[in-house]
């Protein structure tokens, strides 16, 4: 064994390399990669004789890397303006959830877990909803880039119609089968008496919220296409007045304060009910009312008929996505059927977990809206090489970002379960959850945020593939093999769950290095 220095010039200084070998055994190879020299060396012994090979790299000084992924100010003024109302609505409904969350934990563990496996079935409404405006969405977009105002009211009639056929069937389908989804969740162990009086108040709970299906697309219609349209603040400010609505209106029916009946879990969903309404109302009055500063509501009822080339075109774009958001979301359903196996305890943990995740996650998803938004306008403008750098420094901000905020879930996770008045295994398993959704936060960001960049091109067979049939084919197996076939505690089992992500992330890392996103769908 002995060292051997080897004198290497390059274009802009000499360097001494130093390499441990030992001649008679096998090769060994040591690759160098310089920062400041553009060459990477490579170094290998074999017979006793060394080799060098140089091959010259790239060199990415601070200053490159700056430029690269960082943009400048008014960049993220640009970003912020789109973000930041859809933060701050996301931000206030996830926090009264929360406060939702809590004060039906506050009557009891059943009642919430019951309400818990409602939100979920209903869950999967409202993704299949933004699947379904989301197809549409991404034509609305590259049309307002162009400024055809027409095609952008081609798009809002057929989300009008599509989603009003779709929530005539979910409501359908929810009053004939919710009770037999509802036993889905409660095939794990737990008391009967308790396992009874949580399949009632799922039953209730998911019967009242029926009501709010209605509103709820309409909503999802209008504040959709205004947001296509660069127009963020309204429907923040709409979805402002409808979460204090619902807090307010929580608070009298949960508990039946100011002479109202005492309703508990009943209460919760008509304050949420009344909440959709008055979003519905406002968005929807404030649109027709400003038909100036929004000329594709002008003559939109007139005929809801569209141009039948376009129509095609979104359901051969669109059904991927719809398809995708549908099987997503059922996927998400299924996963945490497959956790509930572990036990009652674990739904409401999962409950506690998922209403604190979501609070956290407003920050990327927000993001994540405003690349669909951002890169569809550039991508319809034609703009495509502004677009991968705006595309590359919005994701490097999004997870960026959310290493700071999944720094702060970490740091909260042992304090928001103990204001729920459920069992202490209930607080601590939910405590472990939260710590593992702030690990995995950048991880999702980077997901998210490459998800919006694939649908925002039109790539929605890839989007498909990459997002809703990952679910199935990975997720899913693994979780529900590990979880049916082998004793793992649930701890070890959810993080496994998370860490499928990885794969996943990398996965999007390819996609987007490959750029199959760039392409103008409406030029």
């Amino acid at each position: 064994m002995g060292l051997r220095p080897f004198y290497f010039h390059t274009e802009r200084a000499p360097v001494t390399l130093g390499l441990f070998f030992h001649a008679a055994r096998a090769p060994v190879t040591l690759g160098l990669y310089f920062y400041v020299t553009r060459v990477s060396v490579t170094l290998w012994s074999h017979g006793g004789r060394v080799r060098i090979s140089v091959q010259k790299k790239e060199n990415i000084s601070m200053k490159g890397f700056w430029k690269k992924y960082i943009g400048d100010r008014q960049f993220y003024k640009m970003v912020l303006t789109v973000a930041v109302p859809i933060m701050i609505q996301n931000g206030i409904t996830n926090f009264v959830s929360l406060l939702d969350n809590i004060m039906v934990g506050q009557v009891g563990t059943v009642q919430m877990s019951g309400v818990a496996i409602a939100n979920n079935l209903i869950f999967v409404y409202n993704i299949c909803i933004f699947g379904m405006i989301s197809g549409a969405g991404i034509f609305g977009a590259q049309f307002y880039g162009q400024k055809n105002h027409e095609g952008v009211r081609s798009t809002f009639r057929f989300k009008l119609i599509i989603c009003t056929l779709f929530t005539a069937a979910a409501i359908a389908v929810f009053l004939a089968g919710g009770g037999e989804l509802i036993s889905l969740y409660l095939q794990g162990e737990g008391a009967a008496e308790d396992i009874a009086a949580t399949f009632f108040y799922g039953r209730q709970y998911l019967d009242i919220m029926l009501i709010g299906f209605v509103p709820f697309a309409v909503v999802q219609i209008y504040s959709s296409t205004l947001r296509e349209c660069s127009e963020t603040f309204v429907p923040m400010a709409a979805g402002v007045a409808a979460v204090l609505v619902n807090l307010v209106f929580n608070y009298i029916l949960i508990f039946g304060h100011f002479g109202a009946p005492r309703l508990g879990a009943a209460g919760a969903a008509y304050a949420t009910v009344l909440s959709r309404f008055v979003e519905c109302a406002i968005t929807v009055v404030w649109t027709h009312s400003h038909a100036g500063r929004n000329p594709f509501i002008v003559h939109a009822y007139r005929s809801l008929r569209m141009p039948r080339h376009l129509v095609g075109q979104i359901i051969r774009k669109g059904t991927p996505l719809m398809f995708n958001e549908a099987i997503w979301s059922v996927g998400m359903a299924v996963l945490l059927q497959c956790y509930s196996y572990r036990g009652l305890d674990v739904v409401a943990a999962q409950n506690i977990s998922s209403t604190v995740s979501n609070l956290f996650n407003v920050v990327f998803m927000a993001l994540g809206s405003a690349v669909a938004i951002i890169m569809g306008q550039l991508l319809g403008a034609g703009k495509m090489e502004e677009a991968v750098d705006q595309d590359r420094k919005l994701i490097f901000f999004s997870v960026a970002v959310c290493l700071v905020m999944g720094s702060l879930m970490s740091l909260a996770a042992p304090f928001i379960p103990k204001i729920y008045n459920t069992t202490e295994s209930v607080r601590s398993l939910a405590a472990v959850f939260i710590l593992i959704e702030a690990l995995f936060m950048p991880v999702h960001a980077f997901i998210h945020a490459s998800y919006f960049t694939l649908r925002s091109g039109g790539k929605t067979v890839i989007t498909f593939f990459f997002d809703g049939v990952y679910v199935w084919a990975v997720s899913i197996p693994v979780v529900y093999a590990v979880g049916h076939f082998t004793a793992l505690p649930i701890v070890p089992l959810f993080f496994l769950g998370r860490s499928l992500d990885l794969i996943k992330c990398a996965i999007g890392a390819a996609l987007l290095k490959r750029r199959v996103w760039v392409h103008n769908i409406v030029g």
